[in-house]
C-alpha cells in the first residue's frame, strides 16, 4: 500500500507559532479534515495537539484516584455560604 506523505510548514503569526517541517501521513490528515470539519492542515494539527494535551492532563488526574484522603464529614454545601 502506497502512503502519501506531506511536509507541513507552519509559519503562523498568532501565539507562539514557529516554522516547523513535519513528515505526516497525508491520508491521516485528509481523514482528520473530513471527520473534524476543519478547512486546513494547520487547524487539524493544532486541534490534534490540543486534544492530545487535554487527554494526557486527564490521565494525570486519574492517577490520583485512590491516593487522596477524603474527609467523610466534609460538607461542601456549607462552603457555599447559603443565607
Amino acid at each position: 500500500m502506497f502512503v502519501r506523505k506531506c511536509i507541513l510548514t507552519n509559519s503562523g503569526t498568532g501565539g507562539h507559532a514557529v516554522a516547523t517541517n513535519l513528515d505526516i501521513d497525508l491520508e491521516l490528515i485528509d481523514k482528520a479534515i473530513r471527520l473534524g470539519g476543519k478547512k486546513t492542515k494547520k487547524a487539524v494539527v493544532n486541534e490534534a495537539l490540543e486534544e492530545y494535551i487535554r487527554r494526557r492532563e486527564q490521565m494525570k488526574v486519574f492517577e490520583l484516584f485512590g491516593k487522596i484522603e477524603v474527609d467523610p464529614d466534609y460538607d461542601y454545601k456549607d462552603q457555599r455560604g447559603r443565607k
